[in-house]
């Protein structure tokens, strides 16, 4: 399979779903935007669903990886390993906006169960590497006993309120209409900061 053919469909295919939605968009306005043929997408991918699964797993694995490089440093210790984590996490989700857009959208609608399946079969590993590190931290005395699920939770709702709306979000922040948040450096560490300090006074002993 050519690489960079598959990469330039996916990378279509993710902003056409996060504007039209999964149904919205047919495979005939893929390969428009992606620049190839129907055979080629039907060829590598199979089915639209196929497509879809494909480009959450592409993005879920990149993400546990680095996640689970995080987790083994010996160099950091538990709080520097979580403050890690949300750094690593809140830029991915900046720089993915989009495919974040159409991972929410679905989770919404709730109209497919097969698409719903894929995300969190997919995604839900993910949060199992920061949980492992949460109760490492609890163990070792560094860390208090809290409700692990519901802290994850609350790291993950704190960036989806905020990449919700671009709208909502310069709203908020008393910004123009024309201010893209989530291209600002400044913005970006300013959400960070925020669920580092956040996590740090719920976690911290």
């Amino acid at each position: 399979m050519n690489a960079e053919k598959k990469e330039q469909i996916m990378n279509a295919a993710v902003e056409l779903f996060a504007v039209k939605g999964f149904e919205g968009t047919s495979v005939r306005e893929l390969a428009s935007k992606a620049g190839v043929n129907l055979a080629m997408i039907n060829y590598y991918f199979g089915s639209k669903e196929k497509l879809f699964e494909n480009i959450v797993e592409c993005k879920a694995v990149n993400t546990r990886e680095e996640l689970e490089e995080i987790a083994k440093d010996k160099e950091l210790d538990e709080i520097g390993k979580i403050d890690k984590m949300v750094d690593n996490y809140v830029r991915r989700l900046f720089c993915n906006r989009y495919f974040h857009r159409v991972i929410h959208h679905e989770l919404m609608l709730n109209q497919r169960e097969e698409l719903q399946n894929i995300i969190v079969t997919k995604l839900f590993p993910n949060s199992n590497i920061i949980k492992g590190v949460l109760e490492d931290g609890i163990k070792k005395g560094v860390f208090k006993k809290v409700d692990i699920e519901l802290t994850i939770a609350s790291l993950v709702g704190t960036v989806n309120q905020v990449l919700l709306s671009k709208k909502f979000c310069n709203k908020m922040m008393s910004k123009p209409e024309n201010y893209v948040p989530y291209d600002d450096e400044k913005f970006i560490k300013r959400v960070s900061d925020h669920i580092k300090s956040l996590m740090r006074s719920h976690i911290l002993k």
